[in-house]
């Protein structure tokens, strides 16, 4: 499990046959879970400037390449003694949205991001969104698009400052609206009353 808070910027030193090899300060452990720009993935390898993670072929088929180049967010999986902030990432993308409109603000950036119509649902106003591994809140919601304020200390500390339109980004929509749509999808069928909607959403 993840928080949306990114520990660093690492930078991909190769990226061939699935291994993805990232110079980075933090030291990790064979087998460790850490999120590249969102993505979870595991540790096969060490070494003295970072560390190496397996990116599967499913993985590979739903992410851009480009997301695993140059620059990218690194956040290690979170630990039982740490300090929660963010929300609840998974580490899971569902799907890939792209930056159609930035305005600038006289005290920040709007980031207006485009994703398939299919997935709105998951995305709620003043909801917590992750893009590229970055635990954000959502200012509005469209047919097809929603908003993001981005506040100049966020811009100044992750790759955002680096999106233009055209941009592709990891997207993890918020975790609780899936489980919630997939209950009610089958409440019907299995008879799944909103008490016990709430203790299984309680329990998280």
């Amino acid at each position: 499990m993840f928080t949306g808070l990114i520990r660093e910027i690492s930078k991909v030193e190769s990226f061939i046959n699935g291994k993805l090899k990232i110079n980075s300060k933090h030291k990790a452990k064979i087998g460790d879970s850490i999120a590249v720009n969102g993505v979870c993935l595991t540790v096969i390898e060490t070494h003295n400037s970072g560390f190496t993670v397996e990116v599967a072929s499913e993985t590979q088929s739903i992410v851009p390449k480009s997301k695993f180049i140059g620059q990218v967010h690194i956040e290690p999986a979170m630990q039982l003694n740490d300090r929660f902030e963010g929300h609840i990432v998974q580490g899971h993308i569902d799907c890939i949205g792209e930056v159609e409109r930035i305005e600038k603000l006289s005290s920040g950036v709007n980031f207006y991001i485009k994703v398939p119509k299919e997935k709105i649902k998951y995305i709620i106003p003043k909801g917590s969104i992750t893009v590229d591994g970055i635990s954000l809140t959502v200012n509005d919601v469209y047919s097809s698009s929603f908003r993001l304020t981005i506040i100049p200390h966020t811009l100044e500390e992750t790759l955002i400052k680096n999106y233009k339109v055209g941009t592709k980004v990891n997207i993890e929509t918020d975790m609780f609206a899936r489980y919630i749509e997939h209950l009610l999808a089958n409440r019907s069928k299995k008879n799944i009353s909103w008490d016990e909607i709430d203790s299984i959403n309680m329990s998280y």
